[in-house]
Order: C-alpha cells, then sequence, then structure tokens
C-alpha cells in the first residue's frame, strides 16, 4: 500500500511558519487546486487542500513561496482527530508536504537583455 499526493495549485494565503516548544519549525497554508472539470455553470471547480511541511521544508516554504503563488507539493495524506476549543471532536486532513517546486509565475525576461541597440536584436 501507498499514501503519497502530488497537488499543483495557487496559496491562498502567505504560508504561517510557527515553532514548537522544541523549536521545529513547522509551515501551515492552503493550497487551491483546481479540478480537471467544470460545473454546470461553466464554472472551474476548486479544492482548497490544507497543508503541513516541517523543519527545513517549512523554512523554504516561507522563505519563497506566498499568497497567489503556484505551488507543487507532495507527500502524505494525513488524517486526524482533534478536540476544539468547545471540546468538540473534530477530523482534520492535511497534506504532509515533503517536496515542493515552483510551477509557473516565470520572471519575465527582458525583450533586449544583451542592451544592444534598438533594431539589432
Amino acid at each position: 500500500m501507498a499514501n503519497y499526493a502530488i497537488i499543483t495549485g495557487r496559496l491562498t494565503a502567505d504560508p504561517e511558519l510557527r515553532h514548537t516548544a522544541n523549536d521545529v519549525a513547522v509551515a501551515s497554508f492552503t493550497v487551491a487546486v483546481p479540478r480537471r472539470y467544470t460545473g454546470k455553470d461553466k464554472e472551474r471547480q476548486v479544492d482548497f487542500i490544507d497543508c503541513v511541511a516541517w523543519r527545513k521544508c517549512a523554512e523554504f516554504i516561507c522563505g519563497n513561496f506566498h499568497k497567489g503563488k503556484w505551488i507543487e507539493a507532495s507527500g502524505t495524506l494525513n488524517a486526524r482527530k482533534y478536540e476544539d476549543k468547545n471540546g468538540n471532536s473534530r477530523k482534520a486532513t492535511e497534506l504532509v508536504v515533503e517536496n515542493v517546486d515552483f510551477v509557473g509565475d516565470k520572471p519575465k525576461e527582458p525583450e533586449n537583455p544583451l542592451g544592444m541597440p534598438e533594431g539589432f536584436v
């Protein structure tokens, strides 16, 4: 059996970097992942996937990605139960990110990178 997932989408907000009591870096963020098909109203449906990254991966994400940026994240799906502030039992499913890649949003290349006279290039 295998538990591995890859998602590609845009960050809905800047990743949030925190540290545990033992000073381990952890980042939380949500990725808006468009579905391959559109709904009846011809609008593309979107899933919002909660993600968490640890240690160096968390620091890398927070240093290189921000709201609206495309990201490809891969890792394992984790389903867990917890109690909220009011004592209610809750379930959460999140992607525990092990690897990220840059997707799209390449910087625009200058039209004349060598500074050649106009009409020469």
